[in-house]
């Protein structure tokens, strides 16, 4: 291993130990509070730009498999973990965390304490750092920080990781025998994946449950999308998950406008959900709590639910002017679900492919059966 040195932008500036590739990452900090999953979290498109500290003190005793993988890279600036462990041992193992990330030209730390990070970041909110193993200087890595940050601001980030060419998506979830479909649900309709930065898991789930998925670029042809609704070609829109970047949406939000005003079923998940709430002009805020959890308490209707989430921000509850909150978490109040009053949408703050909370997958596609 070599030196690594952070610096985050409130000040504090560490020197640690790097597994991962040799180079200078910026980006954003947040925890993780889940045993498992290290590899989903950082081939998630939603996690472009941050450096994840893992609260589990051991990670990578799993090493890594291509079938888990969320996309095809790593999105994550960086891992920062307590201990990592590149003796990896699972049947399904292909190759070390360490080696993804030096395939993928990025950071893995260790030997730093996670748990400082974790207060630090409950106390502060998410945290901007840069992590080098070629820089030691604090002022520099200051002075590149601040940079770096100008940069990321100029750039479409959601149009950049998602899809360039429309594709079909055929693969099912892992295990669907885990979440069995009934028959009486299944569509055989196509429906569109607008790609703000969807995960693997969410297509699997959709072709689980009987529909044909065709994923679009983020900047999708919208009139296109309605004509193919209106000759009966299509019979649903998701609005995908992706990162939480709310600058420079205003022609995505167009867009979804008028998808809204054609009646076309439709399901938003993460970045989408908050999509279709502004689109009804009502704000986004940010929470005073970080969410990057791995079981995370939510009511739906008259139960309780476990969810997993990473997001910092919340539909604001004006929302309910339109909608109905049919998920709220149990932790600040803040809005997990909608189902809208006028308009065949329904959406999600959480992700939604967890066990406990993959149902709502079978309503959209009831949505889009009765659409017929």
């Amino acid at each position: 291993m070599q030196k690594v040195w952070l610096y985050l932008e409130n000040g504090d500036f560490f020197e640690a130990n790097s597994f991962g590739a040799d180079t200078t990452c910026v980006g954003k900090l947040v925890f993780n509070t889940s045993f498992t999953a290290y590899q989903e979290s950082i081939t998630d498109p939603s996690s472009y730009g941050l450096f994840i500290s893992f609260n589990t003190p051991e990670i990578g005793n799993v090493g890594i498999n291509k079938d888990d993988f969320e996309s095809n890279q790593v999105h994550a600036s960086g891992v920062i973990v307590r201990s990592y462990n590149d003796a990896y041992s699972n049947f399904r193992a292909e190759d070390s965390l360490a080696n993804l990330l030096k395939s993928n030209n990025k950071i893995g730390i260790c030997d730093i304490d996670t748990r400082y990070l974790t207060k630090l970041i409950k106390k502060h909110g998410n945290i901007n750092m840069i992590a080098s193993t070629t820089i030691s200087s604090k002022d520099e890595l200051a002075k590149k920080l601040k940079e770096e940050q100008n940069k990321k601001q100029e750039t479409d980030i959601i149009d950049m990781i998602s899809t360039k060419e429309p594709y079909v998506h055929k693969s099912s979830a892992w295990n669907p025998i885990a979440f069995a479909y009934e028959p009486a649900i299944m569509s055989n309709k196509k429906i569109v994946v607008i790609d703000f930065g969807v995960k693997k898991a969410t297509l699997n789930e959709l072709v689980s449950c009987g529909l044909e998925v065709e994923v679009v670029p983020a900047s999708f042809d919208v009139e296109l999308i309605i004509q193919r609704f209106e000759q009966g070609e299509i019979g649903g829109v998701v609005l995908s998950n992706g990162p939480e970047l709310l600058d420079g949406l205003d022609s995505k939000i167009n867009g979804v406008k008028k998808l809204i005003s054609k009646e076309i079923p439709m399901f938003a998940i993460g970045l989408g959900h908050q999509i279709v709430a502004l689109s009804y002009g009502v704000a986004v805020e940010t929470l005073g709590s970080v969410q990057h959890i791995g079981s995370h308490p939510i009511k739906v209707d008259n139960k309780v639910e476990i969810s997993s989430q990473a997001h910092t921000k919340s539909v604001s509850k004006e929302i309910e002017e339109f909608a109905n909150i049919s998920h709220i978490s149990l932790f600040d109040s803040s809005v997990e679900g909608l189902r809208y009053k006028d308009k065949p949408i329904i959406s999600v703050q959480y992700i939604p492919e967890a066990h406990d909370t993959k149902h709502i997958f079978k309503e959209f596609a009831s949505m889009v059966k009765e659409s017929n």
